[in-house]
């Protein structure tokens, strides 16, 4: 309930015409039912539109029974469906996919959540192209490259509207560090670079109030692979699921405050970025400034310490194999 509470106090001062349409791709499935409920506490949502390939109108009656101001809807399981639950809508979250199992990594599941993300990408493109578009589908360093894809076929692509979520890296670093130095986890601000799978992920302790930590190689582990924590403890019934729903909301919420006219408002993010451009890495992750149309401004990098520069280099490669991996099978499969 604090990520609820913190959501509505924020947002009270938003005014009526500011509230905003947000659509669940993928609304029955593990994340994606925590993430509709945490969309409707948000008194920034005055309509929230749930789609799944199943049980998307179970869950919007079920989340209508709750005693905020937004409506609710389910839509049926077919192309009319999902481009009525798509138009009009500001933002746009696509936590579609199959879970990790044990022993699978991010990539293990490109075959079958890389058809879902492209046919669903396809229909934000045609029912709303200018809405802000969410990727938490796994593996995000393919499906993002993958939505692009798809909006540049159809000429509609806008770089500052396009979002990989990566915000549950963020969290998982604030929490391990707290855990390690007895601190309160929302007083660190820990900046995590890259990608979103293993190595690609570069958390930044020299930036923080623990430099110290950049050399502690068990916790930069566990926050490149603590998804597999999650994985292994499920025991095969799942992986990352409400942590990656609250990331997720903080993602939107941060996106809907920057809409509504909130400035400063900076998040981490997998997005179209020039920082590596000339190494032809087209995306990578770091600290985004928001605004009303979407991404303002890319920070660079920063200062890093030699360790975390290694640790860049690593990633660096494996993230340009994750890029090419979604453009080309978009080349090869471009769907109808």
């Amino acid at each position: 309930m604090m990520l609820a509470s913190k959501i509505q106090r924020r947002a009270f001062s938003a005014s009526a015409r500011n509230l905003s349409k947000v659509a669940v791709l993928g609304a029955s499935g593990g994340i994606g039912q925590p993430l509709s409920l945490l969309m409707k506490l948000n008194p920034r949502v005055t309509e929230l539109a749930v789609y799944d390939i199943r049980g998307g109108p179970g869950v919007a009656a079920d989340l209508s029974h709750i005693n905020t101001k937004s409506s609710v809807k389910g839509y049926d399981p077919t192309p009319a469906g999902l481009a009525a639950a798509i138009k009009g809508s500001e933002v746009v979250l696509i936590p579609a996919g199959v879970p990790r199992k044990p022993g699978m990594d991010r990539d293990d599941l490109f075959n079958t959540n890389a058809s879902i993300v492209r046919d669903l990408a396809k229909a934000v493109a045609e029912s709303a192209p200018e809405a802000k578009l969410l990727i938490i589908s796994n593996p995000v360093n393919s499906t993002v490259p993958i939505c692009a894809e798809v909006f540049k076929a159809r000429g509609v692509y806008n770089p500052k509207t396009l979002f990989g979520v990566t915000t549950l890296d963020v969290v998982r670093a604030s929490r391990f560090v707290s855990e390690i130095k007895g601190t309160d986890p929302k007083d660190e601000n820990i900046t995590v670079i890259g990608g979103h799978s293993g190595a690609t992920i570069v958390p930044l302790f020299s930036q923080s109030n623990h430099p110290d930590l950049s050399s502690n190689a068990e916790l930069v582990h566990r926050v490149q692979f603590g998804g597999d924590e999650v994985v292994k403890a499920k025991d095969g019934a799942g992986s990352a699921t409400l942590s990656m729903a609250m990331a997720g909301a903080r993602m939107a919420e941060s996106v809907l405050r920057a809409s509504q006219g909130e400035k400063g408002v900076i998040e981490p993010a997998f997005v179209d970025s020039p920082l590596f451009k000339d190494q032809g890495i087209d995306f990578f992750s770091s600290r985004v400034e928001l605004g009303p149309n979407g991404i303002e401004k890319i920070h660079p990098v920063g200062n890093i310490d030699a360790v975390e520069q290694k640790l860049l280099e690593a990633c660096l490669g494996d993230l340009k194999k994750n890029i090419e991996k979604g453009v080309a099978f978009v080349a090869s499969n471009p769907g109808q």
